[in-house]
């Protein structure tokens, strides 16, 4: 009877053993599965979030070619530059974005005072985009290029008699100057430019003689500058140039013949250039995706990229390997004002309350 017993627990024991071999070897399979699973979710789940004050189809048509390439996901929240920067000061760490775009240098200047954005890591970049289009401590970069330019009436005027943005302060011009708001990043940037060139004096200077020739009070965007011209309310606009490509390539039969009316001139080519700002790219500080983040970058300022940049959005690429449009090439070389593009946003409030004082509404 005692070896009876004594057999029956060796055999419990024995079954008790396999048991638990097979109970491990199931867990491990559990475990092998579940970590396969979660790496597919991740792969799956590659994402990069942007924050843009940009609204075109050009950008959103490249975004889609970068996730087919790379099946990262391209997440985009749109409002203007201002709302986003404020948007990233309140959700700090929690932030879901992982690159902020605007179309102003100035806007990433305060963003990187702010401590918003953090530098850029990627050679690739740096290769791509020349020195003189990013900050010195790669917080950011420039995607695209614009030139902020004369625009006038084909019809009645000479561009012989254009020379420098001063110029449009003369007796000559009075009444005939047409041009945004002082509220304008645009034209904020273009008074920092003169402040860090010229001094606050000389700036103040030019633009109360900028009011004086104004023929109409500010309104509208850069198109109804133009439009405006053409209409007869004044002779010369500035604007920036991508606006006069938008014109003539418009489905509005009327822009395309406002287009077609209009000639660019590029200022100051005698003097300190011709003043360009950007449409540029920062990491956030936060983000959660940022080697995302600086592929796309580096897609973004490919030649591939900058080539429609140049093409559809009629914007002057940033890599040097890309040629300007047609349309761009049409208007002939220019000679851009050598100043580092930072001190548009270090200038910015003293800019501000510079056209403020002169009466620039």
């Amino acid at each position: 009877m005692k070896k009876l017993m004594s057999m029956i627990m060796v055999v419990a024991m024995i079954f008790v053993f396999v048991g638990c071999g097979q109970n491990n070897t199931a867990s491990e399979t559990v475990t092998e599965e579940a970590t396969e699973t979660a790496t597919e979710e991740t792969t799956e789940e590659q994402v990069v979030n942007i924050y843009t004050d940009r609204h075109y189809d050009t950008d959103q048509a490249l975004y889609d070619t970068f996730t087919e390439e790379t099946g990262i996901q391209v997440n985009v929240v749109k409002a203007k530059s201002d709302e986003l920067l404020e948007r990233l000061k309140i959700e700090g760490e929690e932030t879901e974005a992982d690159l902020v775009v605007t179309s102003d240098v100035g806007r990433l200047y305060r963003a990187q005072n702010e401590g918003l954005i953090k530098p850029f890591s990627s050679e690739l970049i740096k290769s791509n985009v020349p020195e003189n289009l990013r900050s010195t401590e790669d917080f950011w970069t420039a995607l695209t290029v614009r030139a902020r330019v004369i625009a006038y009436a084909k019809d009645r005027v000479n561009p012989e008699d254009l020379s420098t943005y001063e110029a449009l302060t003369e007796p000559e011009w009075a009444g005939k100057v047409v041009i945004r708001s002082s509220s304008n990043i645009y034209n904020q940037s273009l008074m920092a430019s003169f402040i860090a060139l010229n001094g606050e004096e000389a700036a103040k200077e030019w633009a109360m003689g900028i009011v004086n020739n104004m023929a109409r009070t500010p309104e509208g965007n850069d198109r109804d500058q133009m439009k405006a011209v053409v209409g007869g309310v004044g002779d010369v606009a500035i604007v920036n140039t991508y606006y006069v490509g938008k014109l003539l390539n418009s489905s509005d039969e009327y822009e395309v013949e406002v287009g077609n009316k209009i000639g660019v001139f590029f200022p100051n080519q005698e003097t300190n250039g011709t003043h360009i700002n950007i449409s540029g790219a920062g990491l956030t500080a936060h983000g959660k995706n940022s080697d995302n983040a600086e592929k796309l970058v580096e897609f973004l300022t490919s030649e591939k990229a900058q080539s429609d940049y140049a093409s559809v959005n009629y914007e002057y690429p940033v890599n040097l390997a890309v040629e300007p449009s047609e349309l761009l090439q049409s208007w002939g070389e220019f000679q851009v004002q050598e100043i580092d593009l930072a001190l548009l946003g270090k200038h910015n409030a003293d800019a501000v309350r510079l056209m403020n004082e002169a009466g620039w509404k």
